[in-house]
């Protein structure tokens, strides 16, 4: 059975007393997780401090991204091994902000996940077309390529124990989701190309969705079979709305 999978990506957000009140509030409500996995993604600069005021939480921690060197002169860069070595398990790459403000390729992304999968990390994936390629009709050749990516260099076996989240850019941040029925059927589409790789890793693999995601619309998100997760932004800085969408969550998915 797979598990619901909530995770808040805080992005370029918070400093040292938001990340202690925004932990505490969550940890005050969520010592009775069942049935689910909560994560948070706080900056790398708070990830020491967030794992501290966890305190053996059942929350897990995630990075926001990773670099694809170990070690090295790469001056800014932070490394798997350096993410492992201080409790993190997850690690967000692909994400469109990073492919559209930092120039990550698909290329780049594959080389991330190599190293993640290496080292022991779970690498969550983001996937997920433009507005220009939606209004095209392009959004399954899109996700495909952004997973072919990985499939054609590594392998279906790469897919084991990760995470893909579907992340249509045109719907993050703006506060516009996609209708839950229509991510319902590309969560499928994506679930059906890797089984024809591998059925077991196909029905493994969790698929979240992400983009404007609230308390308001995470019931009929997670009413869906195959949505069985959600990649939070804003609304994660909210502890009140991310316990909202927690709860949701366990009460469907039950």
């Amino acid at each position: 059975m797979r598990r619901p999978f909530i995770m808040g990506n805080w992005k370029l957000n918070g400093n040292k007393d938001t990340v202690n009140k925004l932990i505490f509030n969550l940890c005050q409500k969520i010592n009775d997780i069942t049935g689910c996995v909560v994560g948070i993604a706080p900056p790398v600069i708070y990830l020491e401090r967030a794992r501290k005021a966890l305190n053996n939480s059942p929350i897990v921690l995630a990075a926001q991204n990773v670099d694809v060197h170990l070690s090295g002169a790469f001056t800014g860069d932070i490394s798997a091994n350096m993410l492992k070595d201080i409790g993190i398990r997850y690690v967000i790459i692909g994400h469109s902000e990073r492919r559209i403000w930092h120039k990550e390729t698909d290329a780049i992304i594959a080389q991330k996940f190599s190293v993640l999968k290496k080292i022991g990390l779970i690498p969550i994936l983001c996937i997920g077309e433009t507005a220009k390629e939606k209004e095209e009709g392009r959004t399954k050749e899109i996700c495909i390529r952004q997973i072919d990516a990985i499939l054609c260099s590594q392998g279906v076996d790469a897919f084991y124990n990760t995470v893909i989240a579907y992340e249509p850019v045109w719907s993050i941040g703006t506060g516009k989701s996609e209708v839950p029925t229509k991510v319902q059927i590309l969560h499928k589409f994506i679930r059906d190309y890797i089984m024809k790789k591998d059925k077991t890793i196909a029905n493994q693999v969790i698929i979240q969705y992400g983009g404007s995601v609230t308390n308001e619309n995470a019931e009929e998100l997670f009413s869906q079979p195959d949505i069985d997760g959600v990649l939070v932004g804003g609304a994660s800085l909210q502890a009140k709305v991310f316990l909202d969408i927690i709860t949701i969550a366990m009460e469907k998915k039950a």
